[in-house]
């Protein structure tokens, strides 16, 4: 009760913003270093040495999604993704921090106050009050490289439906997925190349992974989407592009995703649809070369074989 009656006479001295509770300031817990993990030479600057990177270079400045931000140091869990917030600052920034995961700290010229790992005493950033972002009025600014991130649950599925261009173009857009990357699956051969696909040899399909949270978006809402982007009718081809690596196909990881398909196959066959999607079992996924990758969002143009069409 002591350190509440002092609060309350710096309060009435007008000094109640300068006083910092004794929760905030504890000493970081005990963990043997023996489990920490190994940083990177620019990570150890910022976490040991209280470095900062430049503002719009780190990694989780424009992340979203679910799960929670971790010490970089020891994995301690320290912000939840429900926290974090566009401050348009140049580094991530959250509103809350779990609670008992970080320590506030004067700087030695008493000019800020920066923010601490509470299991290990690694620096994250600073924290700031009174910029009015949210109704927490609170701002953890926080360095990417002190921090990890472990995500909500998440799963992959494989679509390939003509030109990866457009089908990643399509599905990155919709609510609940995380990352679409083009690339090639369902092949005779190891390490394919554009080349080698586009010879027609290789028996790869030009496919897109998609990564998405179940919470958010189901499996089915993505095959759907996937049957709505493209013509599913088409026979070793989509629009202009011609060959077996432009085949509709769908690559499964289980049973429960083949009934998916054959559901929503079926559902169309009734309304008049000669369905030509393949149903295969999903294998080794290749990735594409990296200019494949995010193309019409990097060039600015828009799919030219692909558009969205109501089928269900």
């Amino acid at each position: 009760m002591l350190w509440k009656l002092f609060a309350i006479n710096l309060i009435a001295l007008g000094l109640g913003a300068l006083f910092i509770p004794p929760a905030l300031t504890q000493p970081p817990q005990e963990q043997p270093k023996t489990m920490w993990k190994q940083l990177s030479p620019e990570a150890a600057h910022v976490i040991e040495q209280c470095g900062t990177e430049r503002p719009f270079s780190g990694e989780f400045v424009h992340h979203k999604a679910d799960g929670t931000y971790t010490c970089a140091r020891c994995g301690a869990p320290l912000f939840p993704s429900k926290a974090k917030f566009d401050s348009r600052s140049g580094w991530p920034s959250f509103d809350d921090a779990l609670p008992g995961a970080v320590l506030e700290k004067p700087d030695a010229d008493g000019a800020r106050t920066e923010i601490v790992c509470a299991r290990c005493a690694g620096h994250l950033g600073h924290v700031f009050r009174g910029e009015g972002f949210t109704s927490k009025d609170t701002r953890h600014c926080v360095n990417s490289v002190s921090l990890g991130f472990t995500p909500a649950a998440q799963a992959e599925a494989y679509f390939a439906g003509g030109c990866f261009w457009g089908v990643e173009y399509y599905l990155e857009q919709q609510e609940g997925v995380l990352s679409v990357e083009s690339g090639y699956m369902g092949g005779r051969t190891s390490a394919p190349t554009y080349h080698t696909v586009s010879s027609g040899l290789t028996g790869h399909a030009e496919t897109v992974r998609v990564v998405y949270e179940p919470s958010k978006v189901s499996y089915e809402q993505l095959a759907r989407l996937f049957f709505e982007i493209h013509d599913p009718t088409q026979v070793d081809r989509q629009g202009p592009d011609v060959g077996d690596q432009y085949r509709s196909a769908i690559f499964v990881r289980d049973a429960s995703e083949r009934a998916v398909i054959e559901k929503l196959v079926a559902a169309l066959k009734a309304k008049g649809l000669k369905v030509a999607t393949e149903i295969g079992e999903a294998d080794r996924f290749w990735p594409a070369e990296a200019y494949h990758q995010d193309y019409y969002q990097r060039s600015g143009k828009t799919p030219y074989c692909h558009q969205r069409v109501n089928r269900f």
